[in-house]
């Protein structure tokens, strides 16, 4: 069947693009204008992304690929610039645009009144179009490019406050940190720029290579692994998750757009848009497999003992990238994670907009000074609970399928990692649960009067709700629809009814718990008394900043300061000195010629002298 829509999707990217270009060109004239431009621009995108996803869950579709723009030539090796729409970039094109667009017009209300707005649209447009740009690449030097400029974006909009510390300090965090994965992402490109015959770098071509046997080997696994480095710094697996916490420093929608729902995921599209090359290395696959359970846990621990409301969801975020990262290394394909990916951007950005509505009423980020604004802000309420208990694996929200297929996955061929996830699941729960009472239930903490958001902001929530309830249905264990579209493979879920069992378990044992501990108790922490030095670890995160601020950032910054030292004293210091004999020789020069005859009669008097005496002095020594 011939793709009609597919051949426009250079299209999709583009209008967010022209958004960007138009209100950074009118500047502060757009401060009104600029807020409909950018969301007229992304609804245009989401419109053609729906059209193509239409027609693409049509029978016999073909992938379609379009290259013909030749960018660069060396020698006989060129890179040609290009679009390709196959199922796995028309899924994420439609999270994409729907998220990016909710996210807009869920900004109208609650940017409003900032002086920047209409920058902070611009720089939304601009990061839409390179995050759409990367999905729909052709080939891994133009995907590294829009890679590039998501990071771009992810600066400049976690430090859009700029005047606060707090943000500056965190967008340069993430900006660094993510550049220690891209750095490795750029190597692996290089290796298997080396490795492929031909020397081709478009994804098809290295499909069928690794596919084929033609890069095998230690080659193979280098290549993996160096992808996956550039995947942990994007989608925030240990170690170098610390960014993706202190990014909430943001305006709230950016942390719903970008840290929860498309940036962060840009890493799990890598590793599947890329699966070949992970097939291909066992070693790879069990070491993906392997951070991301740890991740899971790891994240999911913390988020039980930080009182930011954005944060606790940020470390969730962590966590169920690892899910996603474990799914991916514990499958023979990339359909759980990447339907995990799928239900998460909803349930996740309706959570961060529902934190951002109570951030709205109440001013402060704070859950323990929360408390009881259920009762007056219920549309933010309910959605919240909706999210809630997705997130936490609740039947039969759309979380609890996703989820329960990553459990079944790991159940079937790791049973430390299947364990991994039930415990990971409860403390998700548990935090919630923590999170959800002490925000909604009990008496008012804050001693202000809250009201419910305007409609701008509360329609987003109702909108996301219905796919948080509903998406999970796509792929159930009776149903392999999803997975068959998808990778092309029939691949229904065994059913596994313990493992559903166990899921659900963990996840009503930890919302029953978070209950009994914070709905009765606001405030109070279980373990805060009994095991202070527990809970001190959990709450400092494990002191992971603390240990890279002493063994990489202080030795970096003294041997900053040293070299600082060299160039100033050393480097700099024989250019100052000599600059300064020049100077001085000249000044001497300059006073010796001042126009005064008898100066320079004494001068050459005292040189007539001095060449006598020498003259003298010569013919004595040699006499003598």
């Amino acid at each position: 069947m011939i793709s009609v829509y597919s051949q426009y999707a250079w299209l999709i990217p583009l209008f967010p693009l022209l958004a960007y270009v138009l209100i950074t060109a009118s500047g502060r004239s757009a401060r009104r204008t600029g807020l409909y431009l950018s969301t007229a621009a992304i609804f245009a995108s989401f419109v053609v992304a729906l059209l193509i996803l239409i027609e693409r869950l049509g029978k016999g579709v073909q992938d379609y690929t379009w290259n013909g723009l030749q960018w660069l030539r060396v020698g006989d090796f060129a890179v040609s610039l290009g679009f390709e729409v196959n199922n796995l970039n028309a899924i994420m094109l439609i999270v994409v645009t729907l998220v990016s667009l909710l996210v807009h017009i869920y900004s109208i209300g609650y940017m409003k009144d900032d002086e920047r707005v209409h920058v902070f649209f611009s720089y939304i447009a601009l990061f839409s179009f390179a995050m759409l740009g990367l999905v729909i690449s052709v080939n891994l030097v133009e995907f590294y490019v829009f890679w590039e400029l998501v990071g771009v974006c992810s600066f400049l909009l976690i430090g859009f406050w700029y005047t606060k510390p707090e943000a500056k300090a965190a967008a340069k965090k993430a900006f660094i940190v993510t550049r220690i994965g891209d750095f490795g992402l750029f190597i692996g490109i290089l290796l298997l720029f080396w490795s492929m015959p031909g020397h081709a770098l478009d994804f098809n071509s290295v499909q069928n290579a690794f596919t084929s046997g033609q890069v095998e080997g230690s080659a193979a696994t280098w290549i993996a692994l160096l992808f996956f480095m550039g995947a942990m710094g994007k989608s925030g697996q240990f170690p170098l998750h610390t960014w993706l916490p202190d990014a909430m420093e943001g305006p709230t929608p950016i942390s719903a757009l970008i840290h929860a729902a498309t940036m962060v995921a840009a890493g799990v599209y890598l590793v599947a848009r890329t699966f070949d090359v992970f097939l291909a290395s066992d070693t790879a696959m069990q070491i993906v497999a392997y951070v991301g359970g740890f991740t899971a846990i790891f994240a999911a621990t913390i988020g039980t003992a930080q009182n930011d409301i954005k944060r606790i969801l940020a470390y969730s975020t962590v966590s169920q990238l690892g899910y996603m990262m474990m799914a991916l290394g514990v499958s023979a394909t990339y359909t759980t994670g990447i339907f995990h990916l799928f239900t998460h951007a909803f349930f996740k950005a309706l959570l961060f907009l529902g934190a951002g509505s109570v951030i709205h009423a109440v001013h402060t980020q704070d859950i323990t000074k929360m408390g009881g604004i259920g009762g007056r802000m219920k549309i933010t309420a309910w959605t919240f609970a909706i999210g809630t208990l997705a997130l936490s694996g609740i039947p039969p929200f759309s979380g609890f399928w996703s989820k329960d297929a990553i459990l079944s996955q790991a159940y079937e061929t790791n049973s430390l990692l299947f364990w991994v996830g039930i415990v990971g699941a409860f403390f998700t729960a548990l935090y919630m649960a923590r999170l959800f009472f002490l925000v909604f239930w009990g008496k008012s903490r804050s001693g202000q009067e809250v009201h419910e958001s305007p409609a701008s902001m509360t329609l987003p929530l109702l909108l996301l709700a219905v796919p948080t309830a509903l998406a999970g249905f796509l792929y159930t264990p009776w149903s392999g629809w999803f997975g068959d579209w998808l990778t092309g493979r029939t691949e229904a879920e065994a059913v596994h009814a313990g493992v559903m069992l166990l899921s659900t378990a963990a996840g009503v044992l930890g919302l029953v718990l978070g209950y009994l501990l914070y709905a009765r108790k606001p405030g109070s922490f279980v373990f805060s008394a009994k095991f202070p030095w527990l809970y001190n670890l959990v709450r400092r995160k494990y002191y992971i900043d603390e240990i890279y601020q002493t063994i990489i950032v202080l030795p970096l910054r003294g041997i900053g300061y040293l070299l600082q030292a060299v160039d100033t004293f050393i480097v700099d210091g024989v250019v100052r000195l000599a600059a300064a004999a020049t100077v001085g020789l000249g000044r001497t020069g300059s006073r010796l010629q001042n126009g005064q005859v008898q100066t320079y009669g004494l001068i050459t008097l005292l040189g007539l002298l001095v060449l006598i005496l020498a003259v003298a002095g010569r013919r004595f020594i040699h006499v003598g």
